[in-house]
């Protein structure tokens, strides 16, 4: 199974959802592996970029091998938005403008998911963006932003005529930002009313889960996110029950001990030790999440500092 965005062809149409503190440099790299159709950045703000922000290099680290890969961008003015990209697209196969974000600090000014009420300025940054940049431009956006107003359709309609390549529609309104459950018939309605790829986001937290919303809406992908915290074998379970219809058995103690210093060593590597074993701590806790004597094992893993440290407590899992 692929999925072709614009001219880039991705290998599967199990994406994943980039998120702020997660999809960063090495956990894209693992989810790369993991048999990701495409993984994304964490977003970046196109003013951060313009006045050169420190961080922003961390964030925007690629490879040339890390393909296909996206950079997602949030901001309100449509010639930052495309001069800005147009500065650090280069690495990437496509560009992604953020129109979801539920952040109050984000929708505060006029970014993110404030966009859905104003689709005239959503338009205006999708074609600017579109005209000047010389790969795919995507959205993502949500069901509306609120119940009163449930806009997507008609917004999907308006970035497709503004050029967009896909769409990416996450099924829940920004009042309810991460909680409730996500209606998928909204990403239905969208998929029937628009000719460009439709990808479908939220409450898939098993392969069965993909396959029923691909199967439930249409649509031509999914973009896997909270799901895919702690359990990057996700990702790789999915790819292969979409293609097989084969459920592979979740990963096995071992297999996690592996993964997160693997994980933690990239991320040494990537952001120095004492930023990593920081970091590590979320997704720590997220790996272990449901073992026994995990509360026990988040206590010490807040107490780390260092990866020896680290290495000593997985090497004490049972």
């Amino acid at each position: 199974m692929k999925l072709r965005i614009g001219d880039v062809e991705l290998p599967s149409p199990v994406l994943a959802a980039p998120m702020a503190g997660v999809t960063d440099y090495s956990y894209r790299r693992i989810l790369h592996e993991m048999e990701a159709g495409l993984v994304t950045t964490e977003m970046v703000s196109a003013k951060a970029i313009l006045y050169k922000n420190r961080g922003n290099d961390i964030i925007l680290r690629t490879d040339p091998d890390l393909h296909p890969s996206a950079i997602q961008l949030f901001g309100s003015d449509p010639l930052i938005m495309a001069s800005q990209a147009e500065k650090v697209y280069g690495d990437f196969d496509m560009v992604d403008i953020n129109m979801g974000c539920p952040v109050p600090k984000i929708v505060g000014n006029h970014e993110g998911s404030a966009l859905m009420k104003d689709p005239e300025l959503a338009s205006r940054i999708v074609e600017t963006m579109s005209r000047v940049l010389k790969k795919p431009v995507t959205v993502k956006f949500r069901k509306g932003f609120d119940e009163k107003h449930v806009n997507a359709v008609e917004f999907a309609k308006a970035v497709e005529e503004a050029g967009a390549a896909a769409v990416t529609v996450h099924a829940r309104t920004r009042e309810q930002m991460y909680s409730g459950r996500a209606d998928w018939s909204i990403i239905k309605a969208v998929k029937a009313a628009v000719s460009i790829p439709v990808i479908g986001n939220g409450d898939i937290f098993a392969p069965e889960d993909a396959k029923r919303m691909m199967e439930e809406t249409g649509c031509d992908g999914v973009a896997i996110g909270r799901g895919l915290k702690g359990d990057p074998w996700l990702m790789r379970r999915t790819v292969h029950f979409l293609e097989t219809g084969e459920l592979l058995p979740k990963p096995g103690l071992s297999e996690k001990k592996e993964m997160i210093l693997r994980h933690a060593k990239l991320m040494c590597e990537h952001k120095g030790e004492r930023t990593a074993m920081l970091e590590m701590r979320k997704h720590l806790a997220w790996y272990t999440s449901g073992m026994e004597n995990s509360s026990k094992l988040r206590g010490q893993m807040n107490l780390m500092s260092s990866f020896q440290e680290l290495k000593a407590i997985v090497d004490a899992m049972t």
